[in-house]
C-alpha cells in the first residue's frame, strides 16, 4: 500500500509539473500558420474563469473578494486569449471570442478571426477578437469567414455579443466603441504580439 500511495503523490507531483504553459504558446500554429486561442470560459457558462500565468491554472475571476457569476445570459461563445500577446499596463492577452460550442477550458483552437469589438471598461479600451473556428468539423455558422459573412447571415448574433459583453460589469461600467472587420482583428492581433 505503502508503493502505491508514494507512487500516487509522484504521478499527481508529475502532473502538476507538467501543466501547459499556454502563454508559451505561439500566436499563430506552427503548421497550418492559423491564429490560436486558448478557451478560459467555455461557451454556455456564467461563471468568468481567466488563466494565471504564475499557477498556470485556471482561476475563477474575482471581483470585490467573491467569484465573479455573469447576472445575466450564458456565454455566447468560447471566451478566451490569444497566446503570445500583451497589451495595457495588466499585460494581460489579447481577448477573444470563438463563436462555436462549448470547449473545456484549456482547449486551443485554430481560428479565423472574423471582427474586433472594442470596448470601455471605467476609461479603459478593451479589444475582443471574435473568431470562427478553423475546422469546418467544429464551425456552426456555416460560410463565415468574415464580418460582413456575420452580419449578413445572422444579423443578430452582433446584438447578443453586444447585450452579454455589455452585463460584464455594474451597468454603465462598459460600453462599446466601435465593431470592426476581420482586417481590424488581423492587425490588433500583430500590433501586440510579443
Amino acid at each position: 500500500m505503502r508503493s502505491f500511495v508514494a507512487f500516487a503523490l509522484g504521478l499527481s507531483g508529475w502532473l502538476v509539473g507538467c501543466q501547459q504553459h499556454y502563454e508559451d504558446l505561439p500566436t499563430f500554429s506552427t503548421d497550418r500558420k492559423l491564429l490560436q486561442v486558448v478557451v478560459e470560459m467555455p461557451a454556455g457558462t456564467n461563471h468568468a474563469r481567466r488563466y494565471d500565468m504564475t499557477t498556470h491554472t485556471f482561476v475563477p475571476v474575482r471581483r470585490a473578494g467573491l467569484e465573479l457569476v455573469v447576472e445575466f445570459l450564458p456565454c455566447p461563445g468560447n471566451l478566451g486569449f490569444v497566446p503570445g500577446t500583451q497589451l495595457g499596463l495588466a499585460a494581460r492577452p489579447l481577448a477573444a471570442l470563438v463563436l462555436t460550442e462549448a470547449q473545456p477550458a484549456g482547449t486551443v483552437l485554430e481560428v479565423l478571426p472574423i471582427g474586433l469589438l472594442t470596448l470601455d471598461d471605467n476609461g479603459e479600451l478593451q479589444h475582443l477578437v471574435l473568431a470562427v473556428p478553423a475546422r469546418p468539423s467544429q464551425q456552426i455558422l456555416p460560410d463565415v469567414t468574415t464580418w460582413q459573412d456575420l452580419l449578413t447571415r445572422y444579423p443578430g448574433a452582433r446584438t447578443v455579443i453586444q447585450q452579454w459583453v455589455l452585463h460584464q460589469g455594474r451597468p454603465g461600467e462598459i460600453r462599446v466603441v466601435s465593431w470592426k472587420n476581420e482586417k481590424a482583428a488581423e492587425q490588433q492581433v500583430k500590433a501586440v504580439m510579443n
